[in-house]
C-alpha cells in the first residue's frame, strides 16, 4: 500500500499485492516492515478463523511469525497447507533457537524459510524471493474475495479532501459518490467513527500501518488494515470482511461432526429416557496428551484431541452401532451414547483405533484409553448416568470425582442465571476505601452478591463464573453497573460524597460503543460523572491494548476516574502504565501481604508504588487485613486502603451506618 504507490493502478504491480502475516508476538512491527516495503498487508495475531481470513485476504504469500510460537506456527502452517492452491507460498520466520524444528515446519507445508537474527532488508528480500516462486509455479494471485469480486478498499487524500471507494466496496456498503471523508464517517456510524479516528491518529514515521474493526452496513463486521504513503501522504485501506465466510452452519458442522458437549450429551440421553428408552453411554478418557500441551503447547494438543475425535467416530461407524452419538464432556473425556444400551463389539473396535499412534506436532504418541459403559437404570436422567460412568472410569480417585461433581454443580449455576437477573436476586455490596493517614473512608468498590435460593449468598467471582458459561458476561456486567449506580445515586450525606468504583471486563471493553452507553447509563441514574471511577483487570486489557486505551481514554475525558485493579498479577502490568490513561494503581491483595514478608517481597513492593507515585497515580492496596500491613503501607507512601480491616462488602445500610461511627 506504501512505498510510492500512486493509485489504485501504480505502474509498479508489486505494489499492489497483498501479504497475510500471522505473528503471535511481533504482528504490528512486521506490518510495519513490510508495508513500508510497499506491500498490501493484512495481518493477525492469533490462529482461530485462520483460513477464513487469508482466502478473504486473497494472498497468494502467507508469512508466518514461528519465533516464540514455534508449535502454534506448526499447527497454523499445517491447516494453510491443507488448502492452499498450487503455487502459494508459506513463508516461515524462525527464531535460531528452533530451527531442529524445521523439519517439521517443512512437512507441514512450509515453502520458505528465514532463521533469525532477520534484519528488515533480509526479509524483504525474502519476500520478494516467494513473490518469484508464486509466479513461477503458476498459482498467481488469488482474488481478494475468493470469490470472483474486485478488492474492497479505499484511499483518502488529505491535501484534496477527496475519498475514493474502489467499485467493489462502494456497491458493497450502497454509496458511489462520498464526496469527502466526513460524509464516509457518518456512514459508518458512530462507534465505528471513534474506532476509525483513533486508529488513524496512531499513523506516523513509527507506525505507517494499523488495522481496526467495526461494523460496516451492508458487510456486517470488517477489519480495515490501513496504511499511510510516506511519499504521497494518502492513505490507502483494504478492507476485511469477518463474517464472509459462505455457509456458517456448513463450516461449523465440517469443524465439530456430529460432536456435542457435556449439556448436548445430557440433552441427548434425557429425550431418549423420557421416551420410554433405558439409553447407554460408554464413557472414555484419554491419557497423554496433557503432556503433550507442556512439552509443544496447546495447539498441537488441541490438533491431538481432534484426531481422536476422527478416530472414535470411525471406530463406532466400523462397529456398525447406529443412532450413535458422541460428545466431548470436558478435558479429555468422551462419550459415546448409544440408544438402547447397544455396544456389541465397541469397546474393542474403540481399543484396537485408539492404540495406533498419532502425529502430535513433530513426534509420534501413543496414547492411554480407560473406558467405563453402563446403561441407564429406572428414574436416572443423563446426568446421573454420565457422573456415574465417570467415577467408574479406572484410576479416577474419589476426590477427584467428588471435585468433578462439584464443577458439574457451578455448571449448572449458569441456567440460573438469565432468571436472577430478572428477579433481583443480583445484589450489591460495596467495601469501603480509607485514607491512609486520615482514616476516613472516601469511596467504595461496588461487588455483586448473587443471593441464591438454595445456596445461600454467592461471590462475584463465581457469579461471573456462571455467567460466562452462560454467555451472560456481558449482560451481567452491564445489569451490575447499572443496579450500582441506581443506588448510589439515591443516597444521602454523608454517602453522597463518596467515590464510586465500578468493575469492567473484558467483554465491556470489546464492545464499540460501551463507553458512551456507560456515560449515558450514569446521567440517566443521576451520579456525578466526577464521582466515578472505572477499574479494569488485566483479563480484560491483555488482547486489545490500543482498544482499551482508547475507551478508557473516552471516560477519562467525560470526566470519569480510571483505575487498573490487580495490578501485579500479570506479566504486562508495566505495559499498562505506558500504555493507559490512569488515575488510580490497586496493588493486587497478593502484593499487599508481601509489604510485611520478606526483605526481598517488601524492595518489590516499595519499588511498584516509587513508581505508581512517580507517574502520579493515586495507589489503593487491596485486601489490607492487619493493623501492621496498613502501617506498613503508609510508611512507604500508600495513600489508601479498602479490606476487611476496615469493613466486609456492606450494603447501602451497613456503610451508612459505619460511616455515622
Amino acid at each position: 500500500m506504501t512505498g510510492g504507490m500512486t493509485g489504485w493502478q501504480g505502474h509498479d504491480a508489486t505494489r499492489e499485492r497483498t501479504l497475510f502475516v500471522l505473528s503471535f508476538r511481533q504482528r504490528d512491527e512486521l506490518a510495519a516492515i513490510l508495508s513500508r516495503g510497499g506491500w498490501h498487508v493484512v495481518a493477525a495475531r492469533r490462529a482461530e478463523g485462520l483460513r477464513q481470513r487469508v482466502a478473504a485476504s486473497g494472498a497468494a504469500i502467507v508469512i508466518i511469525d514461528a519465533r516464540g510460537a514455534v508449535q502454534e506456527a506448526i499447527a497454523a502452517t499445517a491447516e494453510l497447507a491443507q488448502v492452499a492452491g498450487h503455487g502459494d507460498a508459506l513463508l516461515v520466520l524462525v527464531a535460531r533457537g528452533d530451527s531442529p524444528q524445521l523439519g517439521a515446519l517443512h512437512d507441514a507445508g512450509a515453502t520458505h524459510f528465514l532463521v533469525s537474527p532477520i534484519a528488515t532488508d533480509m526479509l524483504l528480500q525474502a519476500v520478494r524471493s516467494a513473490e518469484r516462486y508464486v509466479l513461477r509455479m503458476g498459482g498467481g494471485w488469488h482474488d481478494p474475495q475468493a470469490g470472483g469480486g474486485a478488492a474492497l478498499g479505499w484511499r483518502h487524500d488529505g491535501e484534496r479532501g477527496t475519498l475514493q471507494l474502489t467499485p467493489a466496496l462502494a456497491e458493497a456498503v450502497g454509496l458511489r459518490e462520498l464526496g469527502s471523508s466526513r460524509t464516509a464517517l457518518r456512514a459508518i456510524g458512530r462507534a465505528g467513527r471513534r474506532t476509525a479516528l483513533t486508529a488513524i491518529r496512531r499513523l506516523g514515521d513509527a507506525l505507517p500501518a494499523t488495522a481496526f474493526a467495526h461494523d460496516l452496513p451492508g458487510l456486517g463486521r470488517v477489519v480495515q488494515h490501513v496504511a499511510r504513503d510516506p511519499h504521497t501522504h494518502r492513505l490507502h485501506a483494504l478492507v476485511e470482511p469477518l463474517a464472509r465466510v459462505g455457509d456458517i452452519g456448513a463450516a461449523v458442522r465440517e469443524a465439530l461432526g456430529s460432536v456435542r458437549d457435556l449439556a448436548g450429551a445430557r440433552s441427548w440421553l434425557d429425550r431418549r429416557i423420557e421416551g420410554g428408552e433405558l439409553p447407554g453411554a460408554r464413557v472414555l478418557t484419554i491419557r497423554g496428551i496433557d503432556a503433550i500441551n507442556r512439552q509443544q503447547g496447546r495447539g498441537v494438543g488441541d490438533a491431538l484431541l481432534r484426531a481422536v475425535e476422527r478416530r472414535i467416530e470411525r471406530a463406532v461407524r466400523d462397529a456398525g452401532v447406529a443412532r450413535a452419538a458422541l460428545a466431548r464432556l470436558g478435558g479429555t473425556e468422551f462419550a459415546v451414547l448409544l440408544p438402547h444400551g447397544a455396544d456389541a463389539g465397541l469397546e474393542t473396535a474403540l481399543a484396537q483405533a485408539l492404540a495406533r499412534p498419532f502425529v502430535a506436532g513433530s513426534t509420534m504418541v501413543t496414547l492411554l484409553l480407560e473406558q467405563a459403559f453402563g446403561i441407564a437404570r429406572p428414574g436416572e436422567d443423563g446426568t446421573a448416568l454420565l457422573d456415574r460412568m465417570r467415577d467408574a472410569l479406572p484410576g479416577v480417585p474419589a476426590d477427584e470425582a467428588a471435585e468433578r461433581r462439584a464443577s458439574d454443580d457451578d455448571r449448572s449455576l449458569s441456567a440460573g442465571i438469565r432468571r436472577a437477573i430478572d428477579r433481583g436476586e443480583i445484589g450489591i455490596r460495596f467495601q469501603p476505601q480509607v485514607h491512609l493517614l486520615s482514616g476516613a473512608i472516601v469511596g467504595v468498590e461496588a461487588l455483586a452478591r448473587w443471593d441464591h435460593p438454595d445456596r445461600g449468598e454467592l461471590g462475584a467471582e463465581l457469579l461471573f463464573a456462571a455467567a460466562a458459561h452462560a454467555g451472560l458476561a456481558g449482560a451481567l456486567s452491564s445489569h451490575v453497573q447499572q443496579l450500582a449506580l441506581r443506588i448510589a445515586a439515591a443516597w444521602a450525606p454523608p454517602l453522597a460524597r463518596l467515590r464510586l468504583s465500578i468493575n469492567v471486563t473484558a467483554e465491556d471493553i470489546a464492545r464499540p460503543d460501551f463507553a458512551e452507553t456507560l456515560l449515558a447509563c450514569a446521567d440517566a441514574s443521576g451520579f456525578p460523572r466526577d464521582r466515578l471511577t472505572v477499574e479494569v483487570t488485566e483479563s480484560g486489557l491483555i488482547a486489545e491494548l490500543g482498544e482499551a486505551a482508547g475507551l478508557l481514554a473516552t471516560l477519562r475525558a467525560a470526566g470519569c476516574r480510571v483505575a487498573i485493579d490487580d495490578f501485579g498479577t500479570g506479566y504486562s502490568s508495566l505495559a499498562y502504565l505506558k500504555a493507559l490513561p490512569l488515575d488510580y494503581l490497586k496493588l493486587d491483595r497478593r502484593m499487599t501481604q508481601d509489604i510485611v514478608g520478606s526483605h526481598r517481597d517488601r524492595v518489590v513492593v516499595r519499588g511498584v508504588i516509587d513508581m505508581a507515585r512517580s507517574l502520579d497515580l493515586t495507589i489503593i492496596a487491596e485486601g489490607v487485613e492487619t493493623v501492621e500491613q496498613r502501617d506498613a503501607l503508609a510508611t512507604e507512601g500508600c495513600q489508601l486502603y479498602q479490606g476487611f480491616l476496615c469493613a466486609e462488602p456492606l450494603t447501602g445500610p451497613a456503610l451508612a451506618a459505619l460511616l455515622d461511627q
